[in-house]
């Protein structure tokens, strides 16, 4: 953040005007009253007027809040970094990120979205404006300040990461003006993606349970046996710890279907086939080692109604599919150790990739 405490508020002094500022308005009008809204990447605090109140101004350089400090002193102004929030999860009302999430590696996206998910409480709003186009680096010909990182975005691309963040988009949202594209959601009650660059597995499960959606984890009802044949095959070593389990062991988590239910037969094929065509485009772009799908009808409904469990024929993302079992406590055909042997058969194809 060097380059912001040394040259950001001579930027901001040419930009002090609300460019979008019957966007931030429209955005504070979304807030249930009373409920604190976040200004990610506040910088000299250009929005934080219009963005209702209460609201924290959030940004990692400490010049930038001390200007803020000075212009808008009826906020309350954090220091850190947007890809790690230090807010207890479903605590903040609302999200507002002008031309911030631009200065996260496009690799990094994912999680730093599963961030903006977890603090947000369900319903809340989320707005983002991002660099619109293919551009990632450090040397942007319209920098005006110079040196900063900057990652740019397709639309596409990013309906498909803030979808799989856990955010429903708003219908009709979706804008590309210039070179920025900029879109509006809510934090929907499911689960967001756990995914990253250089993962040896990712897990793909059918769609949340509404106790999972709730929790925040993956499988995360006592009953269900994903997490103990997990340690058992030795992928992970913490239980119910997705970020762990990206973070310290390559393995990451997704669904077909981001709609939670109370059974996976509530999924409708439709449903299975659009989120597969999602899945397939992340697995393309991500390159994990291989895909275990858990559960049989998420394949069986998209891919091949006479599927067997164990590896597939078919590619997904250009990587190899694996279909195990359940690990529903309601599977009470799969003992746990066939359990963990599919999950240990899963790992040693993703590591031969």
């Amino acid at each position: 953040m060097d380059i912001y405490d040394d040259r950001g508020l001579q930027w901001a002094a040419t930009h002090a005007s609300a460019g979008r500022r019957a966007e931030a308005e429209s955005f504070a009008a979304r807030v249930s009253a009373g409920a604190v809204r976040i200004d990610l990447g506040c910088g000299a605090g250009r929005y934080l007027p219009h963005l209702g109140r209460p609201v924290i101004g959030f940004d990692a350089s400490a010049v930038m809040l001390e200007a803020c400090r000075n212009s808008v002193p009826d906020a309350l102004f954090v220091l850190g970094d947007v890809e790690h929030l230090p807010f207890v999860r479903g605590s903040i009302g609302g999200a507002w990120s002008w031309m911030t999430h631009l200065q996260v590696p496009r690799l990094r996206l994912p999680m730093a979205l599963w961030e903006v998910h977890r603090v947000l409480a369900v319903g809340a709003p989320f707005e983002i404006q991002l660099l619109e186009g293919e551009y990632e680096g450090h040397a942007l010909a319209d920098d005006e300040v110079g040196g900063r990182f900057f990652a740019g975005w397709r639309p596409d691309q990013l309906v498909d990461v803030v979808t799989g963040a856990g955010f429903e988009i708003e219908p009709g949202s979706l804008v590309v003006s210039g070179d920025e594209v900029r879109l509006r959601a809510v934090r929907a009650r499911t689960l967001a993606n756990t995914v990253a660059d250089g993962m040896r597995l990712l897990i793909c499960g059918v769609n949340p349970s509404l106790y999972s959606a709730d929790v925040g984890i993956g499988y995360g009802r006592p009953g269900n046996r994903f997490w103990t044949a997990a340690r058992a095959a030795g992928i992970v070593t913490r239980d119910r710890d997705p970020v762990d389990a990206l973070i310290a062991h390559g393995m990451g988590m997704t669904d077909f279907v981001k709609r939670p239910t109370r059974t996976a037969a509530e999924v409708t094929p439709e449903e299975y086939r659009s989120g597969f065509a999602r899945v397939d485009r992340l697995v393309e772009w991500l390159q994990p080692g291989a895909v275990c799908f858990v559960g049989l009808s998420g394949w069986r409904t998209a891919v091949n109604p006479k599927a067997v469990a164990g590896l597939q024929p078919e590619l997904i993302g250009g990587r190899p599919a694996y279909v195990m079992p359940s690990t529903s406590g309601l599977n009470a055909r799969t003992t746990p150790a066939e359990l963990a042997g599919h999950l240990e058969a899963a790992w040693e194809i993703a590591g031969q990739g």
